[in-house]
């Protein structure tokens, strides 16, 4: 096993890890608990996919309670719009002719 000094901890992170005395945990013990839960999460937001646009899209309209006609023909033109740009570079990547 080696040790690791972290320097800098602010202050209501460190109020926070010493809560653990509390409950008979030592501060290393904490502090090694809260790394792993880190790494794990991180670790799974990695290999979980995002929300789709479409996903994304959807759950805004549910919040609202606005899932119907206006919703699907939303996601109709916005389909119908993907479908039209499909292939097309955006402008910032095409490329000049003139010579500069």
């Amino acid at each position: 096993m080696s040790d690791m000094l972290i320097r800098n901890i602010p202050e209501p992170l460190k109020r926070e890890i010493e809560q653990a005395r509390k409950s008979g945990q030592s501060l290393s013990g904490k502090a090694i608990a809260l790394q792993r839960e880190g790494m794990v999460a991180e670790r799974q937001a990695r290999l979980e996919p995002g929300l789709s646009a479409w996903d994304a899209i959807r759950a805004t309209f549910a919040a609202e309670n606005a899932i119907g006609d206006e919703f699907a023909k939303i996601m109709n033109e916005i389909e119908a719009e993907r479908k039209r740009d499909f292939g097309r570079r955006p402008a910032k990547f095409a490329t000049s002719t003139k010579p500069t």
